[in-house]
């Protein structure tokens, strides 16, 4: 093979190595080696404020699963049950109240109802000997009846008791005597009558009972 035709097979060969490119299309594909082109945006503004909600929803979230409360939903909470509270507070308050107005009430008329019994007293011991048939002694039945019946209206009853099994909460015994036809533990006389006032004893029966 003669140099020429050598020297022409190297040029031809040379010529398939060198591409041919657009010089547009060069600029444009040409990046710095090693470096990413940016990914494109694909999320709509309507998106992002969707993906904005859930990361504020989820930020109210503890790990239990359960929503946190913000401050105004803790505050409403705390007064809510403060109200709570001092509305209690203040129906025990007036229970209380009602309660000892009504203690006091019952003890000033206890002792007013106590003052009341010694003339009660002596207006039985005064008709007991009364004769029948005397003016005066009517007169003063009278008197004594009109003033059991204001008492029995206020509240204030006697306490029965002869007849009656012994009870120390109604009756004071002062005497005791054996007696088997009345049987153990009865009252078989009265020496001072008891009274009450709205289920509270104001004066215990003094009473003799029976063994």
């Amino acid at each position: 093979m003669s140099e020429e035709t050598k020297k022409t097979s190297e040029e031809q060969e040379a010529e398939k190595e060198i591409p041919v490119t657009d010089g547009d299309q060069e600029e444009e594909n040409l990046t710095p080696e090693g470096e990413d082109l940016p990914e494109e945006e694909n999320n709509t503004p309507g998106q992002e404020a969707a993906s904005e909600d859930k990361k504020e929803e989820k930020s109210k979230t503890s790990f239990f699963g359960k929503k946190k409360k913000d401050k105004s939903e803790q505050k409403v909470e705390e007064l809510t049950d403060r109200l709570k509270r001092t509305m209690a507070e203040f129906d025990n308050f007036r229970k209380r109240t009602e309660k000892e107005k009504s203690s006091m009430y019952i003890i000033g008329a206890k002792e007013i109802v106590e003052k009341i019994l010694p003339v009660v007293d002596n207006f039985e011991r005064g008709l007991a000997q009364a004769q029948e048939g005397d003016a005066f002694a009517d007169g003063m039945k009278m008197i004594y009846k009109q003033l059991t019946t204001t008492l029995d209206e206020l509240g204030v009853k006697p306490i029965e008791a002869v007849g009656k099994e012994f009870n120390p909460d109604f009756h004071n015994a002062v005497m005791h005597v054996e007696d088997e036809e009345v049987g153990e533990n009865i009252v078989v006389e009265e020496f001072q009558k008891g009274y009450t006032y709205k289920d509270f004893v104001v004066r215990h029966s003094m009473v003799k009972v029976a063994n």
